[in-house]
């Protein structure tokens, strides 16, 4: 493969990277508070993706209001999620695969409810969301929506590091990730950790789907990139927020190369096989620690 065409696929894998670290990093949050993998994610992915999408042909926004429309709608969906489905099964202290199940039948959910609304055709963002399409930089071609994702990415992982570390809330998010319990006997109240942890992940899951559907199609199954996300999450490991995000990168730099090289039919079979083999010989990913407890 000639070099430039090499530094175009790690282009191409850094973007696609990015979006899997925003859905992972989003997918582990809330693993770190519940310990439970909430697929749920995808269906949250799927309305802000659809949320956007609106804004920009309905009420024909520019383009960063419609990014903060998806992120608010995820937020906001994340939150309701939690209130109607998870909430009542940690009231009782319900087994991890009771969440498990319901985070599954909620993904299948809000899907159903986009297929009735919006069909099962493809849609696309208006092209003139975006101008111009490309940059170039040298002989290696940008995508402007490549070059927006990996920007913003980096923004939000940035303002989400500076939440986490330097506001009573993200102190709490990060303590409650060790002992939710242990965090309420202490006097702060765990609902509202809970809730904002569902509120700042749906926030990183809006901003996924209206850049995933900026840079692809969309589809009320959308959602199922979760299941990306979700293998990232698992060879970072899911106790690392760090670990998951930099799993998710190599995870699009390695899908890219793979579809470049043996075809997009075959690279996911090679990626899950990885995965299994990765599993066997490191259960707890690159950074993250074993859980006995998790659906």
């Amino acid at each position: 493969m000639e070099f430039r065409l090499v530094l175009q696929q790690i282009i191409n894998g850094l973007s696609l990277g990015a979006i899997y670290s925003l859905i992972a990093v989003g997918f582990a949050m809330i693993f770190n508070i519940l310990k439970f993998s909430n697929f749920a994610h995808g269906g949250v992915l799927g309305f802000s993706a659809y949320a956007g999408f609106l804004a920009a042909t309905k009420l024909g926004l520019p383009l960063f209001p419609v990014i903060l429309v998806g992120m608010l709608t995820g937020a906001v969906t994340a939150v309701i999620i939690e209130f109607i489905a998870f909430r009542w099964i940690r009231k009782r202290n319900g087994q991890l695969v009771y969440f498990f199940v319901t985070s599954i039948t909620m993904l299948m959910l809000l899907q159903q409810i986009l297929i009735i609304y919006f069909g099962k055709a493809f849609d696309y963002y208006p092209i003139s969301l975006i101008t111009p399409k490309v940059v170039r930089v040298g002989e290696v071609t940008i995508s402007t929506t490549y070059l927006l994702t990996l920007i913003a990415t980096i923004l939000a992982f940035s303002l989400l590091t500076w939440v986490l570390k330097k506001t009573k809330v993200g102190i709490a998010i990060r303590a409650a990730s060790n002992d939710l319990v242990a965090t309420g006997l202490m006097g702060i109240n765990a609902d509202f950790i809970v809730l904002a942890t569902f509120a700042v992940s749906g926030m990183l899951g809006g901003l996924s789907g209206v850049l995933y559907g900026l840079s692809a199609s969309l589809t009320p199954q959308i959602g199922q990139v979760v299941v990306k996300g979700f293998i990232a999450s698992v060879l970072g490991g899911l106790g690392s927020l760090t670990g998951v995000a930099i799993a998710a990168f190599a995870l699009g730099l390695i899908e890219v190369f793979l579809i470049a090289t043996i075809g997009s039919g075959l690279s996911p079979v090679v990626i899950f096989f990885i995965m299994v083999v990765f599993l066997l010989v490191r259960p707890q990913g690159v950074a993250g620690q074993s859980f006995v407890d998790k659906a």
